[in-house]
């Protein structure tokens, strides 16, 4: 069972917001560089959610949090793609989904997380991906009091223009954006050689449905970790510009491993 909030971390505190510059791109963070120092462990461990629509650039915060403060980057996405090939029983009952062309179900997806979960009661870790429901944030709930909320608020039009230019890497859920971050050689994946695909959820024509259905779910789920004072939002159109902000509340939270200027 997970450690709930308390001891020395700040609790029931306002949730904070950033606005920030004009439009511009996404970068990926450096790679760390040899011989970092160890991280000073944290008298709790802190358990962490990153909420985002998609293209929101939550996978490239999520890496710097986990490159920056030590936390084991949890991505739902990637645990799927690993269950679909390992036989387990959720990936048994997503794959029989997703053959048939259907969305995999709240169910499926929660019983896979809390699986991982449970994995992971003695680690520091950080949500990618869940919940993106109020059922799946209720399931959460029941086993795991979180400690810290971030979303990110990244306007339509620039959620739109990052989605319609993103290839991504089935096998490996690599994402390309071929105006700001494209692959060495157009259409293939820098480090397989394998095609790129274009999802059709991120086609032109397909956006702005999506991301109505994104910010329908994500509501109750944002507005009940606000309740709780434990959401801070951040708007923006560029990860850069976002970053330090996000970098200072979490050295708030616990020892970073990295400083800022080294990410």
């Amino acid at each position: 069972m997970c450690t709930g909030r308390g001891g020395g971390w700040m609790r029931g505190e306002r949730s904070g917001s950033a606005r920030l510059g004009p439009a511009g791109s996404l970068s990926c963070p450096a790679e760390p560089r040899a011989g970092l120092r160890q991280p000073a462990m944290a008298s709790k461990l802190l358990r962490a959610v990153v909420l985002g629509p998609p293209g929101s650039g939550k996978g490239t915060v999520c890496e710097r949090i986990a490159r920056s403060f030590g936390l084991q980057h949890l991505s739902s996405g990637q645990f799927l793609r690993e269950s679909l090939g390992g036989g387990g029983e959720a990936g048994v009952l997503a794959k029989q989904y997703l053959e048939r062309g259907l969305l995999v179900p709240d169910h499926v997806i929660t019983r896979m997380m809390m699986t991982e979960l449970e994995k992971r009661r003695e680690q520091h870790w950080l949500l990618d991906g869940f919940p993106r429901t109020l059922g799946q944030a209720e399931a959460l709930d029941r086993i795991c009091e979180l400690d810290l909320v971030i979303s990110l608020n990244i306007p339509f039009e620039t959620l739109k223009d990052r989605l319609s230019a993103r290839w991504v890497h089935p096998g490996s859920g690599r994402v390309y954006n071929m105006d700001f971050n494209p692959p060495h050689v157009r259409g293939v994946d820098d480090l397989t050689g394998e095609p790129l695909v274009q999802s059709e959820d991120d086609r032109p024509e397909a956006v702005a449905a999506r991301l109505r259905k994104y910010k329908d779910a994500a509501k109750p789920v944002i507005e009940m970790y606000k309740s709780r004072g434990i959401l801070h939002s951040f708007s923006g159109t560029e990860t850069n510009k976002i970053w330090p902000y996000v970098y200072t509340l979490l050295s708030s939270k616990i020892p970073p491993v990295l400083s800022d200027e080294e990410n």
